[in-house]
């Protein structure tokens, strides 16, 4: 006769291999378990050398080389702007010149056109009595810069630095020979191929063509004023 309430012998054979087989997950998450102290105790910030280079350190070593990272990249930052700014002042130091140049020759010009209209008078010096060519060029020169320069055009055209035709920048002075090859004429050539002037007895002070009409073919020289600059 069969007693029911005994455990089967197959259901019994089974049981012991599924626990079994349990035994490694659970010693490994025992060992998972007994590692987490090397990763997260205490002292992680003051760790020495030997410490850092430690199998459980791992933590220790990221903390540790994230902050001087850091302060490297703060620094290399403060360096390139150090260097902007050092490049921003030469640069600013290098176009003081241009600039001041370029205001001289911008209140010259200035100056000058502020005359247009203004009668032809032989050896007229100002405004009020007319100019003559090298009345006119004194008169704007002295007033706008402070600077002297001789009575007459054949004096002038000895003053100064000789350029070149395709060299002139605002400011420089242009002299012709109405009678050969001698100079007899001045004015002030205010750039893209024009000059300002006092013509001659009947006109008045005005702007004439460099390159074309009459005062080309009596072109002889330019000057540069001393003190002008070579840019504007």
């Amino acid at each position: 006769m069969t007693n029911r309430n005994a455990p089967s012998g197959r259901t019994s054979h089974r049981s012991i291999p599924a626990r079994q087989g349990k035994l490694p997950v659970l010693c490994g998450c025992l060992l998972g378990l007994a590692s987490l102290p090397a990763f997260a105790g205490p002292g992680l910030a003051g760790d020495s050398a030997d410490a850092l280079a430690a199998p459980g350190s791992v933590t220790t070593n990221l903390v540790a080389g994230t902050l001087p990272r850091a302060s490297e990249d703060v620094q290399f930052a403060s360096d390139v702007n150090q260097q902007i700014i050092a490049a921003a002042t030469a640069l600013q130091a290098a176009q003081a010149p241009e600039q001041k140049e370029e205001g001289r020759a911008q209140s010259l010009l200035k100056r000058g056109l502020a005359l247009l209209g203004t009668p032809y008078r032989w050896g007229g010096t100002t405004p009020e009595g007319g100019f003559d060519c090298s009345g006119l060029v004194g008169y704007v020169f002295r007033t706008a810069l402070g600077i002297e320069l001789p009575r007459v055009s054949r004096d002038m055209a000895r003053d100064g630095e000789k350029i070149e035709r395709t060299s002139l920048v605002p400011g420089d002075l242009v002299f012709f020979g109405r009678r050969g090859k001698r100079v007899d004429h001045v004015g002030i050539y205010i750039g893209e191929g024009r000059f300002l002037h006092a013509p001659r007895t009947g006109r008045d002070v005005t702007v004439s063509e460099l390159d074309t009409g009459y005062w080309s073919h009596k072109f002889l020289q330019a000057r540069r004023v001393a003190g002008l600059g070579s840019e504007s």
